[in-house]
């Protein structure tokens, strides 16, 4: 059975584009762990095509630095990655294969239970079309203390569809974070505020 995974930095505002205001500042070896154990058992890394942009330009040249970070460069490296693009040519980085039909390609993963996981980081564009074609297994969202400000690509910013979410947990992380992790469901059915009055407070 293959799984579908999100795995999101997002600030209060919903603006998910990490930068040294918002993101680094709450970046500890906690929420390093929290990240460590979404890539733990990965298969594939899906990646848009700016995200996977953003990777390449940085991880092959970490991990040859021989850095801190070189380790977890290495693994990236060695990942199967699969990135949403209609671009061809070479993509710049080992183990990476392009596909023009990101849903398509998702499907047949899961009907074929090839691999076990497929981990998204980031790429926001992908994680809406998952989540509309029923797809997405796992929201899993680092959310920082803090708003991310301006006109930035915000998760759910351009959806004008209501969706529903169960909480599997939720982890308070020292610096403030929290690490929060949903499934997606069916929706829990329409409620009017007649249907709730019982739960208003009696002010007693």
């Amino acid at each position: 059975m293959t799984s579908v995974v999100s795995t999101l930095f997002v600030a209060l505002d919903g603006v998910v584009e990490p930068d040294e205001v918002w993101h680094f500042p709450y970046f500890d070896e906690q929420m390093g762990a929290a990240v460590g154990d979404d890539y733990a058992g990965t298969d594939v890394l899906l990646l848009g095509r700016v995200t996977y942009d953003s990777f390449a330009g940085a991880w092959p040249e970490r991990e040859a630095a021989g850095g801190e970070d070189a380790a977890f460069a290495a693994v990236l490296g060695d990942l199967r990655k699969v990135v949403a693009t209609r671009a061809g040519g070479d993509l710049g980085w080992r183990n990476v294969e392009a596909t023009d039909d990101v849903v398509g390609h998702v499907r047949e993963l899961k009907e074929t239970g090839e691999v076990g996981k497929v981990l998204i980081p980031g790429s926001v564009s992908v994680v809406r079309q998952l989540l509309a074609a029923g797809l997405l297994d796992e929201l899993r969202l680092l959310l920082h203390p803090a708003t991310g400000g301006g006109s930035r690509l915000r998760l759910f910013a351009d959806d004008d569809v209501s969706r529903a979410f169960d909480l599997v947990s939720a982890e308070a992380l020292p610096r403030g974070a929290v690490r929060l992790i949903y499934r997606p469901v069916a929706g829990p059915g329409a409620k009017a505020y007649d249907d709730v009055t019982g739960e208003v407070p009696t002010g007693s």
